[in-house]
């Protein structure tokens, strides 16, 4: 295992409890704060993200040296000031020694050759301790500092300001928002950043990994330093364009991950800053990246490109909602849980601005593990890990996120939660599973194609979840076309769209109103509906619909896949269906079976639909795939889309139109449902195609 370097001579390293004895006093972080004033921390999850409080609204102006508190008198309490949060017990730090560090992994440049590939291999070990090192056996030529100041001329960034202290997290004491702070430079920051570290600890070189650990806990719960500055979320990259640059000619450049073949990423048509893009990060002395997951429980990659250390804690995926429990009941009180159950944490999480110290985690049996990230080194986050931590002075780092076949059934469980919430999703879920399936399904006509291991473990993620929903999807139109909810039906010519009601995405098929501004996806009861503009509903479906449906008939064909999907069946896990899976019960004594042929009388013309049998649908006479019906091309923009990335969310569009629907019985306390509970460890290993029971809404 790595710790880190230590830099300093022996007699110099013996020296350092002499000096920190010997110190005066702290020094402040010299910040400077603009005019944006309050900013939130949360940048791209999928949603409202936490705000202060009005009353704290506080902008600040000039050196945080010369800061007047006056200026947020109106504050109750003083967003910076220290005070002791009993439930933090940080006396005693020894517990730092006690946290194991996570798997170091070193490839050879053939391993080292595909990252997708090399990280399929290890992810069965290393996804069980949440985080991964992996030192790359080649070096950058150009250094980041060169690329961001030649190869990017004009490069200049904004940093947020960080309260470095602990919260009650309470209704009136919680670090819920950041200050927008100065305008700098690369070198400037450089500059600054290592001003305070060299005031501090009178060197200009780097600790002790495990020194510099303590120091951070000590000064988060009773130092003198108020704030620090950190340059997070900036768009951009710092590996080099330059084709002598060994690393930034390989895949593991950062702006080439994401659209490698094996990357499910690739298929969004449009760029997302931070997720297929990446971002870079610039922090000093104490920056601090706070508890969180990545959107959508990705898998994030992060590489160091220069400077000081970081330090990394991560929880493992699979014990992701102890995590969260331990949270709710020993750092966060009640009134500040803006939903009852168990996602209660999960959303104040998704704000990227709660902090505490581990050995909470430690105290209520959480496996953690920590990571010392140097210069030239990659570190790897797994899907549904919790990952906070530190840096030990001024450095830059990129990241970006990922996906690979063994990811879908993780973020079905992210879309439905952030369907609990209300919360609009960042990617199209629906659309990339399907996009995937098809594409394995045109490469399994090839038969001399040879998989790995690894790669027959992420097709089976992809077939069995793809048939369930294409099975959720078939059962839903039979639903709604046998009761009639539907007077017409229109091909969808649309990519993603968003439900006004639940906000998931809808790629396959969804249903609107007259007025084509209330599209809603089919988990809802569609007769229940009541749209201010009437009661006339048209049923929107993808003329490649029946492929789609072949696609999936073709892969239950796969034993495994065929008794995967029926013992998710029979454990009622409903990760696709929900909230209209209670309905769905009762469907089989009315005669519904699996791609059963669907007739139902639209209006009195004859109307036959008919499913993946191959036959024509038929409407007024004419086929689906030519068939206009009341679908209008120029409203097209009346729809949003995702442009297969991003939700152009219905809420600008209809504002609170949602709130207008009535007799919506079947959303009810959705907040209220149990699931998700824990993700078997063996997520990753081909043997797991479902989730455990115990991960599905009760």
């Amino acid at each position: 295992m790595v710790e880190g370097r230590v830099c300093l001579s022996k007699e110099v390293r013996n020296e350092l409890e002499l000096l920190k004895r010997k110190r005066l006093h702290r020094i402040k972080s010299e910040t400077v704060c603009g005019p944006s004033g309050v900013t939130n921390m949360m940048s791209r999850s999928g949603g409202d993200a936490l705000r202060a409080p009005a009353s704290c609204g506080v902008r600040l102006q000039g050196n945080a040296e010369s800061f007047s508190r006056s200026n947020v008198a109106s504050c109750e309490k003083d967003v910076f000031s220290k005070r002791k949060v009993d439930k933090f017990y940080t006396s005693d730090l020894e517990w730092t020694e006690k946290i194991p560090e996570c798997p170091v992994y070193c490839p050879t440049k053939e391993e080292f050759e595909d990252p997708l590939v090399y990280l399929q291999k290890i992810a069965p070990e290393a996804s069980k301790y949440g985080i991964c090192k992996i030192i790359s056996p080649l070096s950058a030529t150009v250094p980041a500092g060169a690329v961001l100041m030649k190869e990017k001329a004009g490069f200049k960034f904004t940093t947020r300001v960080q309260p470095l202290r602990l919260a009650e997290w309470d209704t009136d004491d919680r670090v819920t928002f950041f200050m927008s702070g100065r305008n700098y430079t690369f070198r400037d920051f450089e500059k600054m950043a290592n001003k305070v570290f060299s005031r501090r600890y009178y060197s200009a070189g780097c600790l002790p990994a495990t020194y510099m650990e303590k120091e951070f806990w000590h000064e988060i719960a009773c130092g003198k330093m108020d704030s620090v500055e950190y340059a997070c979320d900036v768009e951009g990259s710092a590996f080099s364009s330059s084709p002598s640059d060994l690393l930034g000619t390989s895949k593991w450049n950062l702006k080439k991950l994401s659209r490698l073949p094996k990357s499910t990423l690739r298929l969004l048509e449009t760029a997302i800053p931070g997720v297929t893009d990446p971002m870079l990060y610039i922090g000093m002395l104490f920056s601090i990246f706070a508890w969180h997951v990545e959107d959508h429980y990705l898998y994030s990659i992060n590489y160091h490109h220069c400077g000081a250390s970081k330090t990394w804690y991560g929880v493992p995926g699979h014990s992701a909602l102890r995590f969260e429990k331990v949270v709710k009941e020993h750092v966060y009180t009640n009134d500040v849980l803006s939903v009852d159950g168990e996602d209660g944490a999960f959303d104040v999480l998704l704000g990227k601005t709660t902090l505490f110290p581990p050995n909470i985690l430690l105290e209520h049996d959480v496996p953690v593990y920590k990571a010392v990230q140097n210069p030239g080194e990659f570190l790897i986050t797994f899907p549904r890990a919790y990952h906070a931590g530190f840096s030990h002075g001024f450095n830059c780092g990129e990241a970006v996120n990922f996906a690979i076949g063994d990811w879908f059934p993780l973020g079905a469980v992210a879309c439905l939660r952030y369907a609990h919430l209300n919360r609009v999703p960042l990617l199209p879920h629906e659309e990339l599973l399907c996009k995937e399936a098809m594409l394995l399904n045109s490469s399994l006509e090839l038969e001399d194609l040879d998989y790995s291991p690894a790669d027959l473990a992420s097709h089976h993620s992809i077939k069995a979840y793809f048939v369930k929903l294409i099975r959720f999807l078939h059962r839903a139109r039979w639903s709604i076309m046998k009761s009639r909810a539907c007077t017409s039906v229109s091909p969808n010519y649309h990519r993603t769209v968003v439900c006004t009601l639940c906000k998931r995405d809808c790629y396959i098929a969804f249903v609107n109103c007259s007025c084509y501004s209330h599209p809603v996806c089919l988990r809802h009861d569609i007769k229940s509906l009541d749209f201010p503009c009437g009661s006339h509903h048209c049923l929107f479906l993808r003329d490649d619909v029946r492929e789609m449906e072949a696609a999936a008939k073709k892969f239950e064909q796969d034993n495994a896949i065929s008794k995967a999907v029926e013992r998710q069946a029979e454990n009622g896990d409903d990760m696709y269906s929900y909230p209209l899976s209670n309905k769905f019960q009762n469907d089989v004594e009315d005669g519904y079976f699996p791609y059963c042929e669907i007739n139902v009388d639209l209006k009195p013309e004859i109307a036959t639909m008919t499913s993946a049998t191959g036959q024509t649908v038929e409407y007024g006479h004419n086929s689906l795939s030519h068939n206009t019906g009341n679908f209008r091309p120029e409203l097209t923009d009346a729809l949003s889309s995702f442009a297969a990335s991003t939700l152009c969310s219905f809420v600008e569009q209809v504002g609170s139109s949602a709130k207008n629907v009535q007799g919506l019985a079947n959303l009810g306390n959705t907040n209220d449902k149990r699931f998700c509970e824990e993700v078997p460890e063996n997520t990753y290993e081909s043997s797991v195609l479902c989730l455990s029971r115990e991960d599905r809404p009760g």
